[in-house]
């Protein structure tokens, strides 16, 4: 679930960069609920996707799996 606020932030300073102006007949927040309903249901696919590549379809390489452990632990 995405935080509301940020995405509230991140579109305002996104259409403050393009300016864009959202059309007064449209109600902010129930834009912001829109787009983060559109953006939750690509990223639950995103995420089955990456999971698939990531285990490698059920048979997860766990030598390449620990390297991605090490390397991301050093961050």
């Amino acid at each position: 679930m995405l935080d509301r606020e940020v995405v509230k932030e991140f579109l305002s300073g996104e259409f403050e960069d393009i300016e864009l102006d959202v059309p007064e007949d449209i109600d902010r927040d129930s834009l912001i609920e829109a787009f983060c309903g559109y953006v939750e249901e690509d990223y639950y696919e995103w995420l089955k996707d990456n999971f698939e590549s990531f285990f490698d379809h059920g048979n997860p390489d766990w030598g390449w799996i620990k390297g991605r452990i090490e390397q991301y632990s050093a961050s």
